[in-house]
């Protein structure tokens, strides 16, 4: 058997940056085991399964498919940017002649749309609430040591923590900051943290990004996640309420980086919009 698969940069317009994801684009029912042997063996934070939910449908004209994700240790009910890189796949690879595609998936039906040269996925927002810092202070010390924290979240629909650093604190500060994200594992006591956001206010004068971030995700096989789609469904909703603001542009600096345009929505969604490099195109054979 012979699965198209492809390797997609998700939010960065240039090979080799953003966060790569992998897509398989299935024409038959795949055994469930082969899901996550296929993710194993690619080995990136993400591979995308694209499916057809009906015998008659076409990669390239049909507008509504089924969408799965799993990192290299299990499956996970949120993807953005393995759902970007799906998006892109369909739009850019396989030349689908629809503006919006529909993905059933584990957190209900995704849309993607073109808009000039970026895609823009329609994802649930959610929000983040006061966390008792004496909870979680020793994954707090394992993640940024003696560094002051303004503010402290915790998203139940996600699993997130989200630690936001002092306003004293530049972009470099997190981008220079070691972590390992190994010693979480052990460090996390309460057994319902599975996401660690590091982020820091951005620059206020109404010009470049708003806010930063890192991502944190060692229980689901990720040390720190390049771009993460997921994270900012939760950041928007936080930074949106902060600023006062419902267009808002991130940055997650990574050692790879990716940007991302947000727009927060009255309907308790949030658009997410990146672009994304096609790096490689190939078959699985199984």
């Amino acid at each position: 058997m012979q699965i198209p698969i492809f390797t997609v940069d998700a939010f960065t317009n240039r090979p080799f940056s953003g966060n790569p994801a992998a897509v398989c684009l299935l024409e038959n029912e795949l055994d469930e085991d082969l899901h996550q042997k296929i993710a194993t063996e690619m080995n990136l934070s993400e591979t995308a399964f694209i499916r057809k939910l009906k015998p008659g449908d076409d990669f390239t004209k049909s507008s509504c498919f089924g969408l799965r994700w799993f990192t290299p240790a299990n499956e996970v009910p949120l993807c953005g940017h393995a759902t970007l890189a799906s998006a892109a796949v369909l739009f850019h690879v396989q030349k689908n002649t629809n503006s919006v595609l529909t993905f059933v998936t584990l957190s209900g039906e995704l849309k993607a749309r073109r808009v000039k040269d970026h895609i823009v996925l329609d994802l649930p927002l959610y929000t983040a609430y006061p966390q008792e810092l004496k909870e979680v202070e020793e994954l707090i010390k394992a993640a940024v040591g003696d560094m002051i924290v303004q503010d402290l979240r915790y998203s139940p629909d996600t699993k997130k923590l989200l630690v936001r650093l002092s306003d004293t604190y530049q972009r470099s500060v997190l981008e220079e900051l070691k972590v390992s994200a190994q010693c979480f594992l052990s460090a996390e006591k309460t057994g319902k943290v599975k996401g660690l956001i590091l982020t820091v206010k951005g620059n206020s004068s109404g010009k470049g990004h708003d806010f930063y971030s890192r991502y944190f995700a060692p229980w689901y096989g990720v040390l720190e996640d390049p771009v993460t789609g997921s994270a900012h469904a939760v950041l928007s909703s936080y930074w949106s309420e902060q600023l006062g603001k419902k267009e808002m542009l991130a940055f997650q600096c990574s050692r790879r980086g990716g940007e991302l345009k947000i727009s927060v929505r009255d309907d308790g969604r949030v658009d997410i919009a990146g672009q994304t490099a096609v790096v490689l195109k190939g078959n699985l054979t199984l």
